[in-house]
């Protein structure tokens, strides 16, 4: 079912807020993944990660895993230490673009083919992971074989359980369009796992603002404004608009609520064209003020934990931490291990997995690992104890993420 719904978009800011020079020290990883290489002659090749989720061990947290996408070069597992345990081929036009865990199951956009694969996760089997995907799966947007070879395909993922129902859920973007669809997953009589749509959304691509003006965000021609980093958190959905800001759009039993845009890019309302001899998007006016204070486009990844979100700043190598008290943070080298720079997706758990990561865990995608292979840049995932980054929270202040408006509201342009 495709809803077309009233969205508001509201100028806010947050309950209370730190600049960054009063953020406590930068953290540092303890631990990093194998470097990846983009690239035809690399193994695997056409290596690009993307987006991490973490499943925590039932009964031995310590034996936990990590998995992460690699675009053409599949899916890849790997222990606490950081070392790659599977690597999983992404077959014929396959490119994996994000991944999410629900209860011991991974499920994966498949960018290339328009689908949703799952894989089953069992660190005691000879492979952690094992492809359970439903051989029938439809594509997750288009209608034909030949609409997929467009490329306008499932993009950004998020997974959960619906808390009232127990339903698997997963939330799916669609890449260069601002439709998001919710399904659910069912599984089948020979043991693997299909989908079924629930809903269809589709966000603002343009916007009126606060002057009475119309803005829209400058895309290549024939694109409108994307989605990808998205987290659920029981029945609501954080998704970010790569040059928009942050959306909170609730979940309903038939599908979605009304979106409100919690945060927005800093380019926020900025004047630009596309410039087809530069084959970029330019300056075309001066800056009006309407945007926010802490992302620098693109928003990206997106992350929950206790009431706190953890967001991408994609465009200047940051990260805000959203919460009682919002700041941002840079992950620089430090323990032997590299910066994050560019980072796209990020998973947290706050679960404790032993030693080395006693009271969480974050992993980051790493989008400029140094050194670099030669003249190939080189990329990877970073794992960050959790405490480094977000404070210890008593039960007392464990809280939804809460935001105020404050200001003129903008709206959709819908004329």
């Amino acid at each position: 079912m495709r809803r077309l719904l009233p969205v508001a978009v509201a100028a806010v800011s947050l309950l209370s807020a730190v600049p960054a020079s009063a953020a406590p020290c930068d953290p540092s990883p303890v631990a990093q993944t194998q470097a990846f290489v983009d690239d035809a002659s690399a193994s695997p090749a056409n290596a690009d990660a993307d987006d991490p989720a973490i499943w925590v061990h039932p009964r031995d947290p310590e034996r936990s895993v990590v998995i992460g996408t690699l675009k053409e070069g599949g899916l890849a597992a790997f222990d606490l230490a950081g070392r790659t345990l599977q690597l999983v081929p992404a077959g014929p036009k396959g490119r994996f673009n994000n991944v999410d865990v629900v209860g011991d199951l991974a499920v994966v956009s498949d960018r290339g083919r328009d689908r949703i694969r799952v894989y089953r996760i069992d660190p005691a089997a000879a492979h952690v992971l094992t492809d359970v995907t439903d051989p029938a799966a439809a594509p997750v947007f288009s209608t034909s074989e030949s609409e997929v070879d467009s490329q306008r395909t499932a993009y950004g993922l998020a997974a959960g359980r619906d808390p009232r129902t127990g339903d698997r859920r997963v939330a799916v973007t669609r890449r260069h369009e601002t439709r998001v669809a919710l399904l659910r997953l069912v599984d089948k009589p020979d043991g693997t796992v299909g989908t079924e749509k629930i809903a269809t959304v589709d966000l603002p691509s343009a916007f009126r603002l606060p002057d009475g003006t119309t803005w829209a965000p400058c895309e290549e021609p024939g694109e409108r404004p994307q989605l990808e980093g998205s987290v659920l958190d029981g029945r609501v959905l954080y998704t970010a608009q790569e040059d928009v800001g942050i959306w909170r759009i609730p979940l309903t039993p038939g599908g979605f609520g009304r979106p409100e845009l919690i945060d927005r890019v800093r380019s926020y309302g900025v004047p630009q064209r596309w410039d087809p001899a530069a084959e970029e998007c330019v300056p075309d006016g001066a800056d009006p003020g309407f945007g926010g204070r802490w992302l620098t486009a693109d928003a990206e990844g997106l992350a929950l934990a206790d009431g706190t979100l953890f967001a991408s700043s994609q465009g200047d190598s940051r990260f805000v931490v959203y919460g009682r008290r919002t700041r941002d943070l840079r992950i620089v080298a430090g323990r032997g291990t590299d910066s994050v720079e560019h980072s796209d997706g990020s998973a947290i758990t706050t679960a404790s997995l032993g030693r080395r990561f006693p009271h969480g865990l974050l992993v980051v995608h790493d989008g400029e690992r140094r050194p670099a292979d030669g003249d190939l840049p080189t990329n990877g995932f970073a794992f960050l104890r959790l405490e480094d980054v977000i404070p210890r929270q008593t039960p007392r202040q464990k809280s939804p993420v809460r935001m105020q408006q404050s200001g003129p509201l903008a709206r959709p342009w819908d004329g």
